[in-house]
C-alpha cells in the first residue's frame, strides 16, 4: 500500500526528519552553499561534501490515522542537554523536584479517576440505549408484530450508526477504528495530527456508545484504550495559555518524554476500565502497547489501574439498586464461570491442544482477511473519499448487520424450555437472558435469537454459562460463529470507533462451545469452560499476546483454577498463528503506513553499515550562524534536526558541537537576540531565555515558520546557537552495523542518531539517521540484493 509518495511527493512535500528533495534541489543547494558562512574556500571545502549527498529518502511521510490520511512526524523522547537545560536543572531546588514527583503521581491518579468515569459513562449509556431497544423488540415479538420488530430494530440501529459515522467522518476521523494501533505507534515515537486530540476523545466516547448500541459486531474495549490515552494526553499538555492553565508546576510536563509515560498509564487504565482487569491493564501496556519501559513506570501504571478498579467498583455497587436504569443488570463485562466444574483429565488436555491449534489457524486467517479487505479499501482510495461516502458505507454495514441479527434466528428451530427452569426464566421476558422467545410459542425459546438479539456482553455471558450444555444446537453455534467471524472483518474498517476484543471473544467462544458439545461425555470440562478456552485460543491467534490476555481472561471470569489450561491454549494458538502472519495490531500498523520500529533488527541489516543508508541533503550550521542562512535552511527543508559544527577560529579544527532542533531555532529566531558581528553571545541569550521557553507546546501549538517576522537587515546578522545546542547527541561510528544501530535507535527511543566518521581529517559528521532510514522500503530500495545474499 502506498499512501501518496514513494516517488512523487505531495505538493507541499511533507518531509519530517531527513528525507531528500528532488528536482530543483540542486539549484537551491548551490544558492545555499554560496550564502553559507564567510564564503572562504576553506569553509566551502568543509560544507561541500556534506551538501553533495545525493542519496535521498523517499519513504512516505503520511499515514492513515483512524479514517483519515495525515502527515506524520517523530517525537523527541531524548533529553536535550543544552546550556539552558543544564542551567534550569542546576537551579532546581529540592522542593521543586519533590513537586515534580508529587505531580506525576497526582496526574496518574487523575488519569485513573477520569478513565474510570469514562468507562462507567460508556457502559451506562450502552446498556440503557441497547437495553431499551431490545425491550421494545422483545415486546413487539411477544405480541406477534414481527415485521414491526424488524423495522424497529433496523431503524434504531441505522439511526445510531449514522450518528456515530457523522461524528467520525465530520468531527474527528482519527477516532475511527479501535485506536490501539495509533496508541501503539505513538508510544513507539510516531506522532500525527489529532491522534490524541480533545475532539478525538469526544468522538471516541460518544461514537463508541452509538456504535456498540447500534448492534455492530464491535466492542468498546479497544476504544477505551484510546480514550485513556487521550485523557492522559490532555492532562499531560503542561498547561494552556489560552485557557489560563499555566500553573508553574505544569511546565515540567511540556516534553514528549513525560507525556509518553502518562499516555502509557492511560492505555493501561483503558484496559482496566474496559475489562475490570487492573493487573491485565498493566501487562497489556507492557506487552503490547509500550515500546519503552522502566520499573518506575510499572509502579505508576499499577497505581493508575488500581484507581480505575476502585472507581468502577464504587459505581457498580451504586447501580446495583436499580438507580442507573438498566445499567447494573449487565454492566461492565464480568463473566463468572467459577461455578463450573474445574477438574480435567489427560484426555481434556488433548481437546485443549486441539482448540489451540484451530484457534491459531482461525486467528491467522482472520488477520489475513482483515489485511486483504482493508488493503483493498486503501488501494481503492476509500479513505480519500469524502465523509458522505464513509457515512453511507456505515449505513450499508448497519443494514447488513441488522438483517443478519434479525433474519438468521428465523432459520433456527424452537426448543422446549428445560423442565428444571421456572416459567419466568424461560422464555426470557426482559431485554437479556439465555432463552429468547422470538417467534416461538409459549414454553419454547429460540437459541440463535438468544445470541443475536442481546448486547454483545450478554451474548458472551450466555456462551460462557455453565450447566447448560444442551442450550444451543450445534447448527446454531456454527451459524453464529460464521456470522460473527465475517461481520467482524467487514465492520472493523468502517468510520466508527470499533474494538476487536469482543468480536474475537464472541467468535472464539462459539466454536469453543461447539467443540465442547461435540465431545459431550468424553470430557469432564463444562461447555462454558470450553467456550472460555475457545475465546482464549482465538484471542491468542489474532492478537498474539500471551501474559496479558491470560491475566485479563482470568480477571474477567474470576476463575484462577483455569490458569494452566488458558496458558496452554494461548501458547499453542500464538505459536501456530505466528507461522502464518503477524498479529492483527502489527498488521494494521503496517497497513496504515505508520513507520513502526520493531524491537529486533531485520536479518539483512547485518550486511550493511550505518553510512550505507544515511540520506541527504545534510545541512549543517556553524556555532555562530548567519540568520539568513538559518531562515533559508528552514524554508528549504522540513528537517527537525541540524548538526552544529564549530570551526576555526573558535576551535583548532572543525568539530561536531552537537545537534539543534528546528523548534528551538524557531523560538530563538522569534526572540531576535542577534548580533551584527560573528561573535559568541551565549550569556545574553541565557539571560533572555529560560528552558521552559523552548519546551514543547501542547497539541502542536508551537512557533511556526510563518510566525517569524525577520527584516531584511536582520537576515545579515548572526545568532549564537551554542546555548540551545544539544551538546551530547547520541552518535555512532559510520562502520557500525545497521542492525546494531537499529536496535540502539529503538531502545533509546531516539529521533536523530548522528553518524560520525571513523577516520580523522574528514568533515565531523557523515549524516543523521532517523526512523525512516531504517524502514525496509528505504533500505531494500537502495540495496535490493541484501535479502538474497542473506538467504
Amino acid at each position: 500500500m502506498d499512501h501518496g509518495s514513494r516517488g512523487d511527493r505531495e505538493e507541499n512535500d511533507i518531509e519530517v526528519e531527513g528525507g531528500g528533495h528532488n528536482g530543483s534541489f540542486e539549484s537551491e543547494r548551490r544558492k545555499f552553499v554560496e550564502r553559507m558562512g564567510s564564503g572562504t574556500s576553506e569553509d566551502h571545502n568543509l560544507r561541500e561534501p556534506l551538501l553533495l549527498k545525493c542519496r535521498t529518502n523517499t519513504t512516505s511521510q503520511i499515514a492513515i490515522v483512524g479514517a483519515n490520511i495525515c502527515p506524520i512526524e517523530s517525537l523527541d523522547y531524548e533529553i536535550v542537554e543544552n546550556e539552558l537545560f543544564k542551567q534550569d536543572w542546576r537551579a532546581r531546588r529540592k522542593v521543586e523536584i519533590f513537586q515534580y514527583v508529587v505531580l506525576k503521581w497526582t496526574l496518574a491518579l487523575l488519569i485513573g479517576v477520569l478513565t474510570g468515569l469514562a468507562a462507567v459513562f460508556c457502559n451506562f449509556f450502552v446498556e440503557n440505549i441497547a437495553g431499551f431497544k431490545l425491550l421494545l423488540i422483545n415486546n413487539l415479538m411477544l405480541n406477534d408484530r414481527h415485521f414491526m420488530g424488524f423495522v424497529a430494530n433496523t431503524s434504531i440501529n441505522l439511526g445510531l450508526a449514522i450518528l456515530a459515522a457523522i461524528l467520525c467522518a465530520y468531527i474527528a476521523p482519527a477516532a475511527a477504528g479501535s485506536g490501539i494501533p495509533e496508541v501503539k505507534a505513538y508510544l513507539n515515537g510516531i506522532d500525527a495530527h489529532s491522534i490524541l486530540a480533545p475532539s478525538t476523545l469526544f468522538v471516541k466516547i460518544f461514537g463508541s456508545i452509538f456504535g456498540v448500541a447500534a448492534g455492530f459486531v464491535v466492542g468498546k474495549e479497544g476504544p477505551m484504550v484510546h480514550t485513556g490515552a487521550c485523557i492522559a494526553n490532555l492532562l499531560g499538555q503542561g498547561g494552556s495559555k489560552k485557557y489560563h492553565l499555566t500553573w508553574r508546576w505544569l511546565r515540567y510536563f511540556k516534553n514528549d518524554r513525560d507525556r509518553r509515560d502518562l499516555i502509557t498509564c492511560g492505555a493501561a487504565a483503558g484496559v482496566a476500565g474496559a475489562f475490570r482487569a487492573p493487573v491485565g491493564g498493566v501487562l497489556f501496556a507492557l506487552e503490547e502497547a509500550a515500546s519503552w519501559w522502566r520499573s518506575a513506570l510499572l509502579w505508576r501504571t499499577f497505581f493508575t489501574t488500581a484507581v480505575v478498579a476502585v472507581v468502577l467498583r464504587g459505581f457498580i455497587e451504586f447501580c446495583r439498586s436499580g438507580r442507573c436504569g438498566l445499567f447494573g443488570q449487565g454492566g461492565l463485562i464480568m463473566f463468572d464461570v467459577n461455578s463450573a466444574k474445574n477438574s480435567y483429565s489427560s484426555a481434556d488436555l488433548l481437546a485443549v491442544i486441539f482448540l489451540g491449534v484451530i484457534g491459531g489457524i482461525f486467528g491467522s486467517f482472520y488477520n489475513y482477511l482483515v489485511d486483504k479487505v482493508h488493503t483493498d479499501n486503501a488501494d481503492s482510495e476509500t479513505v480519500k473519499r469524502g465523509p458522505i461516502f464513509k457515512v453511507l458505507l456505515v449505513a450499508a454495514v448497519s443494514l447488513l448487520t441488522s438483517c443478519c441479527s434479525y433474519g438468521l434466528p428465523w432459520l433456527s428451530h424452537c426448543i422446549p424450555c428445560p423442565s428444571y427452569l421456572e416459567a419466568d426464566r424461560c422464555p426470557t421476558v426482559g431485554r437479556s437472558g439465555n432463552y429468547k422467545n422470538f417467534q416461538c410459542p409459549a414454553g419454547h425459546y429460540n437459541d440463535l435469537a438468544s445470541l443475536f438479539l442481546n448486547t454483545n456482553d450478554d451474548a458472551i455471558r450466555n456462551l460462557f454459562s455453565s450447566g447448560t450444555s444442551k442450550e444451543f444446537h450445534l447448527s446454531t453455534l456454527l451459524v453464529f460463529f460464521v456470522a460473527i467471524y465475517c461481520l467482524g472483518i467487514i465492520t472493523y474498517g468502517i468510520a466508527v470507533p470499533s474494538g476487536l476484543f469482543i468480536p474475537v471473544i464472541l467468535a472464539g467462544a462459539s466454536y469453543g462451545r461447539l467443540v465442547g458439545n461435540l465431545l459431550g461425555a468424553l470430557s469432564d470440562l463444562d461447555t462454558g469452560l470450553f467456550a472460555l478456552l475457545g475465546a482464549a485460543s482465538f484471542l491468542g491467534g489474532t492478537m498474539r499476546m500471551t501474559v496479558s490476555l491470560c491475566v485479563i481472561l482470568l480477571e474477567l471470569t474470576n476463575n484462577l483454577l483455569m490458569l494452566p489450561l488458558v496458558m496452554l491454549v494461548l501458547l499453542i494458538s500464538k505459536t501456530v498463528a505466528d507461522s502464518f502472519n503477524q498479529g492483527v495490531y502489527d498488521q494494521i500498523v503496517k497497513l496504515k503506513g505508520l513507520p513502526y520500529l520493531e524491537a529486533h533488527a531485520e536479518p539483512y541489516m547485518k550486511n550493511l553499515v550505518a553510512s550505507d543508508v544515511v540520506s541527504g541533503p545534510l545541512i549543517t550550521f556553524s556555532g555562530v550562524e548567519k540568520v539568513g542562512n538559518i531562515m533559508h535552511a528552514l524554508h528549504l527543508t522540513r528537517h527537525n534536526g541540524f548538526p552544529v559544527i564549530d570551526e576555526p577560529p573558535l576551535t583548532p579544527a572543525p568539530e561536531l558541537c552537537g545537534l539543534v532542533l528546528r523548534s528551538h531555532l524557531l523560538v530563538l529566531l522569534k526572540g531576535k537576540k542577534f548580533t551584527k558581528q560573528k561573535t559568541m553571545a551565549g550569556s545574553d541569550i541565557m539571560r533572555r531565555f529560560k528552558a521552559h521557553d523552548f519546551a514543547k507546546a501542547g497539541s502542536g501549538k508551537g512557533v511556526k515558520l510563518e510566525d517569524l517576522d525577520i527584516k531584511e537587515e536582520e537576515m545579515e546578522m548572526f545568532v549564537d546557537l551554542h546555548p540551545i545546542t544539544n551538546t551530547s547527541p547520541y552518535t555512532v561510528v559510520e562502520t557500525m552495523s545497521l542492525a546494531k544501530a537499529a536496535v540502539l535507535f529503538r531502545q533509546l527511543a531516539l529521533r536523530h542518531l548522528c553518524v560520525v566518521p571513523k577516520t580523522p581529517g574528514r568533515p565531523p559528521i557523515v549524516g543523521i539517521l532517523t526512523r525512516h532510514d531504517f524502514m525496509p522500503e528505504h533500505v531494500l530500495g537502495l540495496y535490493p540484493h541484501v535479502v538474497n545474499r542473506h538467504k
